[in-house]
């Protein structure tokens, strides 16, 4: 076990010990006791654990409830990080008569820039998955990282739920997954949707869970909202500029250079972005947790991402905004050990913005700790909550 210390505080090391590990992501599964449930939804709906949609009007509660899910669109078959997700139809004519090849989903007209003034951005109606649990409890929120989507933490999100009793929420950021496109992707903008959408569910204070861009996300919130985060987790993330271990400018370039003929077989489709992305994406698990991005528009794939507006500002992404104030609460820093996310060299800044802060390894996970390994992921978390 590795273990260490900042003067009275505790580094723990390998975790879950007994739990049988596994190298492949869960996808989405439902429970025995759940199949032929009713599940609820943001938008009225209702469907059922099976996934097929009935037009009925409904209340907040039940199993699961999602939010800004686009009409018509087919149930995304869900996945984990790096499983391959099969493709998503929008309603035809989402993107008018003339969409061209790879084109972006419509941009919101929302917030402003952030290099304009200083301005509040105005928060944009996030897509949002809710699974039910026990309201005495403080609700986890999940929050995925750059290129990523809520559908990364479905396994995730419902272990934990059935593991702890707790409402778990997972949020598609500005920009990503069924989320609504904006110019404008600073932390300030990003932390001003959840400052919105928390209260808004009856989940603040939450327990607060974010990977990568997503935990410097929450961490931003946390220390501009204490009273909004009951407690913190940062998933192989430092409030610091983590360009230097980062491969994500490569891998925009990468996707917006991509071309695919329109009319091809989504099969077709999805196997000439591969070819083309290769090259410069080497690893196969990252080739394929980017292609879940491409989704199917008219006949025509593009990226479901706002790859110009994360190209825009990706440094911005990279960086942390400078903050003085300190975050009170129980924070924990967890990360892979094989990654390089967060070095010793940040430690300092973390201990001053995160008082309370224990660092904790998960060994033989990169970058993506939950998906290398889910099970001892959800250990440390229930251990943190305990």
């Amino acid at each position: 076990m590795e273990t260490g210390g900042w003067g009275n505080r505790c580094w723990r090391g390998p975790l879950g010990a007994g739990l049988r590990r596994r190298r492949t992501v869960p996808g989405d599964y439902v429970r025995p006791r759940d199949r032929g449930r009713s599940i609820r939804s943001g938008d009225g709906k209702r469907r059922s654990s099976s996934g097929n949609w009935a037009g009925l009007t409904g209340r907040r509660g039940g199993r699961a409830w999602t939010g800004s899910r686009p009409r018509g669109a087919r149930r995304v078959a869900a996945a984990g990080m790096l499983r391959w997700a099969s493709a998503w139809r929008l309603p035809r004519g989402a993107l008018g008569a003339r969409s061209p090849i790879l084109s972006r989903l419509p941009v919101a007209p929302c917030s402003s820039s952030s290099s304009g003034g200083g301005a509040e951005p105005r928060p944009l109606p996030l897509s949002y998955k809710l699974l039910d649990g026990e309201a005495a409890l403080p609700a986890i929120v999940i929050l995925h990282g750059l290129l990523g989507s809520k559908t990364n933490f479905n396994s995730i999100a419902k272990a934990l739920a059935q593991q702890t009793g707790r409402r778990v929420l997972t949020v598609d950021a500005r920009n990503h997954g069924a989320s609504p496109h904006s110019p404008d992707m600073s932390y300030e903008a990003m932390s001003q949707d959840l400052q919105s959408l928390l209260p808004e569910l009856g989940l603040a204070p939450c327990a607060l869970i974010g990977h990568s861009m997503g935990g410097k996300t929450a961490m931003l919130l946390a220390l501009q909202r204490p009273e909004l985060v009951d407690r913190l987790v940062a998933v192989d993330i430092s409030p610091v500029e983590t360009t230097s271990v980062s491969d994500f400018k490569a891998y925009l370039a990468a996707m917006q250079a991509v071309h695919i003929p329109g009319e091809v077989p989504r099969s077709q489709a999805r196997k000439l972005a591969d070819q083309q992305l290769s090259p410069v994406v080497q690893d196969t698990a990252v080739r394929q947790f980017l292609l879940t991005n491409l989704v199917e528009v008219d006949g025509r794939f593009v990226w479901r991402v706002n790859l110009d507006a994360l190209a825009r500002h990706l440094d911005n992404i990279m960086a942390f905004p400078p903050r003085q104030d300190a975050y009170p609460g129980p924070t924990l820093f967890l990360r892979g050990g094989n990654s390089q996310f967060v070095h010793p060299s940040h430690h300092a800044e973390i201990r001053r913005l995160f008082p309370r802060a224990v660092l904790q390894t998960v060994p033989d996970a990169g970058h993506w700790v939950h998906a290398d390994r889910p099970q001892d992921f959800t250990a440390a978390i229930r251990g943190f909550l305990a």
